[in-house]
């Protein structure tokens, strides 16, 4: 009607039916976002989030940037971002990045995209990271121990911080130099001021342990061809567990780290000891020179009654190369992994192997890379594992039982 003007417009219901030039929004005004709004009206701003929440811009800013904690109670908190949702508010990035020096923009460093813990690696990267207001931008760097090339222009204007895992130190020169903060997965914690590991050490040990109970005293190690910190890690613990309760590392033969790889190392394990036992490299030693005693093992030619692999893809290869000798599983050799990925309930036998907790190390990376951000000093995070046992190891044979005979059946 002439003489009235729509309330939208500025009158006196201005404040009831939409945001005022001054006034805060009502319910009904922020059930709508701003695409919803129409064209010509403003989005919503943090001016908008103070008022609907009743706190004052800056708590706003507090609590939707995450640096609310010890500041800004936790029924605060959730006020504001319960007004940011009904709103439809979304913080101007550029602009924040303008004013913090901020991208809040991570980058996950992995050595694969199609392996599936480090697909989970970075699930837990992302879930934290999304909790933060954070983006992951993931990156193959499938050498892992050569450089790695900057993946943009200016990694320093385009990042926060690195997350690389299963790498040398040395591949992230380029990005270390230009001043990011980098944490590193699975990385030997001397050389890194901030590392997330799992306890491979103590994973070695509950291999070793439960193989010495089944009376396993002839041990092959199938290794993964790969010159990185954690498989040397594994290795090396390895060896000191076997040697700790007196079994013998009769061979180690390596494989390029898939299932061809584990079929080929664990083929030479299985049917080289006519050449003697080898050491570390899985290179043939004199035999007369490694006359083992029975404490150690015994001596003679024997094969390998287990074979513990790096991880499950090797592992599956060995299941395999056993098949195709003649050899059951456990029954004539017993197969260990590491990881515990899907693959390892899909073999037969199911595989006895040792669970990695992936998603919790992409997360502790995530929040060990906010801690630097926050100024806050990274501490070295360790995180436990566990063995998963299952079919594919059992007792040691005996020798007189142990091997196929000469039709391919079991003595």
């Amino acid at each position: 009607m002439p003489g009235q003007q729509p309330s939208a417009a500025g009158g006196r219901g201005a404040t009831r039916r939409g945001p005022s030039r001054r006034g805060a929004p009502d319910r009904e005004a922020a059930g709508r976002t701003g695409a919803d709004q129409g064209p010509g009206r403003n989005r919503p701003t943090g001016h908008d989030v103070a008022g609907a929440a009743g706190v004052s811009q800056a708590t706003v800013s507090l609590v939707l940037g995450g640096k609310w904690e010890g500041r800004v109670s936790a029924r605060t908190a959730e006020a504001v971002r319960a007004a940011a949702r009904e709103l439809g508010y979304r913080p101007n990035l550029a602009a924040r990045t303008l004013r913090l020096g901020r991208t809040r923009t991570a980058l996950l460093v992995v050595p694969a995209l199609t392996n599936e813990f480090f697909a989970t690696v970075h699930r837990g990267a992302a879930d934290v990271a999304g909790a933060h207001d954070f983006g992951i931008v993931l990156y193959p760097s499938p050498e892992g121990v050569d450089a790695a090339p900057d993946p943009f222009a200016s990694a320093r204007t385009a990042l926060d911080g690195v997350i690389a895992s299963s790498m040398a130190p040395e591949a992230l020169a380029a990005l270390r130099g230009e001043g990011l903060p980098v944490v590193m997965l699975d990385s030997d914690e001397r050389t890194c001021d901030a590392t997330v590991n799992v306890d491979l050490a103590d994973g070695m040990r509950q291999v070793v342990t439960h193989l010495l109970g089944l009376g396993h005293r002839r041990i092959a190690h199938i290794a993964a061809d790969v010159d990185s910190w954690t498989f040397a890690e594994r290795a090396r613990a390895l060896h000191e567990e076997l040697t700790a309760g007196g079994a013998a590392l009769v061979r180690t033969e390596r494989g390029a780290l898939g299932v061809p790889g584990g079929l080929e190392a664990a083929t030479r394990a299985l049917t080289a000891h006519r050449d003697g036992p080898a050491d570390g490299s899985g290179a043939p030693r004199n035999a007369a020179a490694d006359q083992s005693s029975p404490a150690r093992g015994g001596g003679g030619d024997g094969p390998p009654t287990a074979l513990v692999c790096d991880d499950d893809l090797l592992a599956a290869g060995a299941l395999k190369a056993a098949r195709r000798l003649g050899l059951r599983v456990p029954d004539d050799v017993s197969v260990t992994g590491f990881d515990d990925l899907a693959l390892a309930t899909a073999v037969e036998p199911e595989l006895t192997t040792v669970r990695l907790p992936a998603e919790r190390v992409g997360a502790a990376g995530m929040r060990t890379l906010l801690d630097i951000l926050e100024g806050r000093e990274p501490e070295a995070v360790r995180l436990p594992v566990r063995l998963v046992e299952r079919g594919s190891t059992g007792p040691a044979p005996s020798p007189a039982l142990r091997g196929p005979s000469r039709t391919g059946h079991r003595r």
